[in-house]
């Protein structure tokens, strides 16, 4: 596969788990549970969390088609895999079963797993290593909002 059909296909599988995830969290962040909740004061804005996903998984999308064009292998895919489903159920955990410290332990993961991909393969993609930090970043951040929730409300 060429790496423009490779960016195609990560672009449709990663925007899909996002309108997935959307479709699990109900009214999100909307809803009278999170309005209730105590929020970090470094929480952003609703409107920046679209623009910053959108980012990420555009990056992200670049970054899974030069790692799996220059290696492919069980691994990479079993951890993509992974990543899609923990992206996916934080949104339903946190957000639909409010269940804040399972999801803590959900986004933790796929931190874990996002971190996997920066650090191991960083010597094949070398300064295309930098576009899976935009989503470490965000995942960084977005712990540190679950923590907040978590030992604030």
């Amino acid at each position: 596969m060429k790496k423009y059909q490779l960016v195609v296909l990560f672009l449709i599988i990663n925007f899909g788990a996002l309108g997935i995830s959307n479709l699990f969290m109900g009214n999100g962040p909307t809803s009278d549970w999170y309005v209730a909740q105590a929020k970090a004061p470094w929480t952003p804005p609703g409107w920046f969390i679209g623009i910053a996903w959108t980012v990420v998984m555009i990056c992200f999308s670049f970054y899974m088609a030069n790692l799996v064009k220059l290696k492919t292998n069980v691994f990479i895919l079993s951890l993509f895999m992974l990543q899609f489903l923990l992206n996916m159920s934080w949104s339903y955990i946190f957000f639909n079963k409010h269940l804040v410290f399972l999801a803590l332990i959900s986004i933790s993961l796929l931190t874990s797993v996002i971190a996997v991909f920066l650090f191991k393969y960083k010597p094949i993609l070398k300064t295309k290593t930098w576009l899976i930090t935009p989503y470490f970043a965000w995942l960084l951040l977005a712990t540190s909002l679950n923590i907040y929730i978590l030992l604030n409300n």
